[in-house]
């Protein structure tokens, strides 16, 4: 009895002392709350926010930190959702919000991204750097925190460690060249179902974008000019203003969620990046050796042991109720395992610097003329873009992306090299002086449009043999050839004409396909079917001036054959290793381009009643809610767009397609922020963006944008006070 007296008391007296610590406890996280949100509002405090008519957020602040605290407030109060969403996707959390649809994403950026490394990198970053990371976080939490109608599908409390996760600004990125399909084929369950759908090639726009920079001799006023028109899908970022009295102003377009700015200008320099075409990520086949129950590879004439690991991925089940996978991992030195090919394992290598990319991002807009833009490049943390460059002295410039792997240029690294051959390994990076680029050439003009660098300047660009072939896997492309002709021994140039020649509507692909498609319809002989049932289409197309226009049925009817063709195209054999347009023009014959234009003829026939058509009849913007997974409607308003798919030329790029319920053609990507830079004496800008600001479809910001987007009617940038004058909507604080 006196024993288990003396247990209840010592019972008893355990749980009023977990009482009182969870007491503390609570206190204390109490406190810390309070203390985070009295930091915040302190911050608060020393942000102005300035939204001008357009809603585009201006934000000023007492120092840097301010200034990113200011904007990711700023960022969120427009469109949370996309924050939040990019974090997932960069974090690998997606399916923790989608459910097991999302789990391989989530896997594939968890074979790159370890959240306690990005811990340690934070804590070890550049103590102005950790205040802008912090600044960030704190900004986000700030919004949640005056915004308890808003509530995240996962991430409640933003980390500062969470914004290296996602430290470049390009869309998709490196670790998206590992195919999910493959990456489950390897890693799943024997039998377990690959839930991957084929999107017809024609539907995936070309990724990318075009940058033109004019140097001051060309230009009417003497002032150099810049182009800045990223193709990307739309609503993929933001346009705003970030100032601080210590010396940063910025102006262009932010990846929503990152807190700098991407794409855009200073008051002396502007920066415009272009996917590249060079080869930065690369892929080693492994010979896997099974011994003693263990896993090795070769390398050379040794055996190493593959690096294995666990990752469990949580994901939310159809109820609401979470659940986790676990896998088992492999990596070699090469990089982590992705798939499988012949007997061998795949490993891929790619840049994964999120610190100095960070630092890069960040740093670059804060430059003020050329030599301190290639000081900022020298952190060599920038694999998926080349530059197009301009400033108020005068300078132009074409950059390659500076993280380059050195590599023997024996072997072709478009394919899987052997990694047991130490030869195929990377040898550090290829030094910034020997990279393909160009500083004002006497042409005047630099360019890119996503391929190579060897028609950047024209006759001055680098030449093709004095560099490796890793340094480009693509060539020329159209919008290329179309840039270059337009550019070519041209002066005068002003905003205004730059805005005109980067929306012609030449389409040279189909000045090049048409010709050979009217021929091969000369050659049928006159009692073929399918000489009498395309006589119409043949002869509209003859007369054509291969040029787009919302009026323009042969448009319509080029557009509606190349996509077919192209289809087709792309399932046929290709081991010579043809572009796609030397496929259409060369390897298709006669017979498949004829049949093609029938029925693409008979598809609009079915759709709207003929085949022929104007182009602004089918090809359509829309925008009729905030989801970010697009829904069209052909039954709500919408609005006739001229320009076609960059595929086929056009420097003005509108990726469209018909989509589940609809037989128009509703555009998701091309064209997004756009905008012309002039560098005088102070330096001026018109842009424009698709739709609006405002992710929120009650706000009237959120399709303002539209007809100047479709019409290319660029707005005047209020970069400077004077031009912000009698343009403001509301100026407030953060959480006001």
């Amino acid at each position: 009895m006196q024993h288990h007296g003396a247990t209840a008391t010592l019972r008893l007296r355990r749980g009023a002392f977990a009482a009182a610590i969870s007491l503390s406890l609570g206190l204390v996280a109490t406190a810390h709350a309070d203390d985070e949100s009295a930091r915040w509002q302190r911050e608060a405090q020393a942000v102005t926010i300035t939204r001008d008519d357009w809603g585009i957020a201006h934000v000023h602040g007492k120092t840097d930190a301010d200034a990113v605290f200011g904007m990711a407030y700023a960022q969120a109060e427009d469109d949370f959702n996309r924050v939040e969403t990019n974090y997932l996707n960069s974090l690998g959390r997606l399916a923790e919000a989608e459910g097991e649809s999302a789990l391989w994403s989530d896997l594939r950026q968890k074979l790159f991204i370890d959240p306690a490394e990005l811990q340690r990198q934070y804590a070890g970053s550049p103590a102005w750097l950790k205040a802008l990371m912090n600044a960030w976080a704190d900004g986000l939490n700030e919004y949640l925190a005056t915004h308890p109608g808003v509530h995240p599908r996962v991430i409640k409390h933003f980390e500062p460690w969470m914004a290296l996760s996602f430290s470049e600004g390009s869309i998709g990125g490196d670790i998206e060249r590992v195919s999910l399909k493959q990456l489950q084929a390897f890693y799943g369950r024997d039998g377990e179902k690959v839930a991957f759908a084929d999107t017809p090639s024609s539907w995936v726009e070309p990724t990318g974008s075009n940058g033109i920079a004019i140097a001051p001799k060309l230009t009417v006023d003497g002032h150099a000019l810049l182009w800045i028109n990223p193709h990307t899908s739309f609503y993929f970022r933001s346009e705003l203003q970030m100032s601080s009295d210590a010396g940063l102003d910025a102006y262009g377009a932010v990846t929503w969620g990152q807190f700098f700015i991407y794409q855009g200008f200073n008051p002396h320099i502007g920066w415009m990046h272009t996917s590249t075409t060079a080869d930065a990520v690369d892929e080693f086949a492994e010979t896997i050796v099974h011994k003693d129950g263990k896993l090795f590879y070769r390398y050379g004439s040794e055996l190493r042991p593959v690096a294995v690991r666990q990752i469990s991925v949580p994901y939310r089940r159809n109820d609401g109720s979470m659940a986790q996978r676990s896998f088992t991992v492999y990596a070699t030195h090469h990089g982590p395992i992705v798939r499988e090919k012949d007997g061998k394992w795949i490993a891929i290598a790619l840049m994964n610097k999120p610190l100095q990319a960070l630092e890069q991002s960040w740093l670059r807009t804060k430059a003020s003329d050329y030599a301190s833009y290639m000081k900022v490049a020298s952190l060599q943390a920038n694999s998926s873009n080349n530059t197009i460059f301009a400033d108020d002295k005068g300078e132009i410039a074409y950059l390659h992306p500076q993280f380059i792997p050195k590599r023997d240029d024996r072997f072709d690294y478009t394919k899987p090299v052997d990694g047991s051959n130490p030869a195929t390994d990377w040898q550090g990076l290829v030094a910034l002086t020997d990279l393909p680029h160009v500083y004002d050439p006497p042409n005047g003009w630099v360019m890119n449009t996503n391929d190579w660098p060897y028609s950047a300047a024209g006759p001055y660009s680098p030449k093709r043999n004095d560099y490796p072939r890793y340094m480009d896997t693509v060539g020329e492309n159209p919008r290329g050839v179309h840039a270059t002709m337009l550019l070519t021994n041209r002066q005068g140039f002003t905003m205004a004409s730059l805005i005109t020649l980067a929306f012609d509507s030449y389409l040279p692909e189909f000045a090049r396909q048409i010709p050979i498609l009217v021929h091969d319809c000369d050659a049928l002989p006159a009692s073929d079917p399918l000489k009498q049932k395309l006589a119409g289409q043949i002869a509209m197309l003859r007369h054509w001036d291969y040029r787009w226009g919302i009026a323009s049925m042969p448009t319509t009817l080029a557009v509606f054959w190349g996509d077919t063709l192209w289809d087709k195209m792309d399932k046929a054999d290709n081991a010579e290793g043809l572009s796609m347009y030397d496929m259409m023009a060369e390897k298709a014959g006669p017979q498949a381009r004829l049949q093609a234009l029938a029925d693409a003829s008979d598809r609009l026939v079915k759709d709207f009643g003929s085949w022929g058509i104007p182009w602004g009849d089918v090809n359509r913007f829309q925008r009729v809610n905030g989801d970010i997974a697009p829904h069209f409607d052909d039954g709500k308003p919408s609005i006739p767009v001229p320009f076609t798919s960059s595929r086929w030329g056009s420097l003005a790029s509108f990726g469209a397609h018909r989509w589940p319920g609809t037989k128009r053609y509703y555009g998701t990507s091309g064209n997004s922020f756009v905008a012309v830079v002039e560098f005088g004496d102070k330096v001026h800008a018109r842009a424009i963006t698709a739709g609006g600001e405002s992710g929120h479809p009650d706000s009237p910001h959120f399709n303002d944008e539209a007809e100047r987007y479709t019409t290319g009617n660029l707005r005047q940038v209020y970069f400077w006070p004077e031009e912000l004058k009698g343009h403001v909507e509301r100026v407030y604080h953060p959480g006001e």
